[in-house]
């Protein structure tokens, strides 16, 4: 286990691989180990970052930096300390949220990024999700599949007060409106069957503009990292191999990864 301490809190992190950084932020439900497959995908090019936020998983538990904007300040200090300069970030719902917190202040130090079933708006969560405790949670996201329940067996480690503190940030301000028109590249991933959400949001509802771009997997859930992991670990290296500046909308234009995806 590697960790560090960042203004007297300890921070746990993994860390696999040599090249360009990549920081995976993981969601409400789990830690940073559901992360290890892509991790390792992405580790033949890359040195792949995951960090347990505060209150998740084994970083330290303290309620006053549960808020989205203090879980953004801690990827910040983590990306200093580490002498990290510009990174590719993926999260994955509130790992997604911090992910465009810290985007909307630091936007010049953020390649690109890749946001999984991320909530842009707070009414769009089921009453589920913003109520269950993460246990509960992981079996109904999961299905109680025996490899999901694995990946997320950090589950029981979530201070409660950080999915509900959490929450409340996502509930008082929206983010997505300060980070649309920076045009750092951003691909948004949805499972088409993800029962945290009352709707799947859709590209034309959220207007995207040209650097952004939208893919929805069939017959995945909430965890397509999970679900679909092949399909996931594919379109993953595939946007990460993009040239930089280059819009995730370039990936519609490859007939066999529109195959995949169908």
């Amino acid at each position: 286990m590697s960790a560090i301490i960042l203004d007297g809190s300890m921070v746990h992190y993994e860390a696999l691989g040599r090249g360009r950084p990549i920081i995976f932020l993981h969601g409400w439900v789990g830690s940073w180990r559901y992360w290890i497959n892509a991790m390792q995908v992405a580790s033949t090019s890359f040195r792949a970052y995951a960090i347990d936020l505060f209150g998740f998983g084994d970083t330290v538990r303290d309620s006053n930096n549960y808020s989205i904007e203090k879980q953004a300040l801690l990827l910040d200090r983590f990306l200093n300390e580490m002498g990290i300069g510009k990174v590719a970030l993926v999260g994955h719902d509130l790992g997604a949220l911090v992910a465009f917190e810290y985007l909307k202040k630091h936007y010049e130090s953020v390649d690109r990024m890749m946001a999984i079933n991320v909530p842009l708006q707070y009414d769009l969560l089921a009453l589920r999700m913003r109520t269950a405790p993460a246990t509960e949670l992981a079996e109904w996201l999961t299905g109680r599949q025996a490899d999901a329940m694995t990946a997320l067996s950090d589950a029981s480690k979530t201070d409660p007060v950080a999915v509900s503190t959490s929450m409340g940030s996502l509930q008082a301000d929206s983010i997505f409106p300060h980070v649309r028109n920076f045009g750092v590249p951003c691909l948004f991933v949805y499972g088409a069957n993800d029962p945290a959400f009352t709707a799947v949001p859709s590209p034309e509802s959220n207007g995207l503009p040209m650097h952004m771009h939208q893919i929805n997997f069939e017959g995945s859930g909430h965890f397509p990292m999970l679900d679909n992991v092949s399909q996931f670990n594919r379109l993953l290296i595939d946007f990460l191999a993009l040239d930089s500046g280059l819009s995730p909308s370039e990936l519609q234009m490859k007939e066999e990864w529109k195959r995949r995806v169908r």
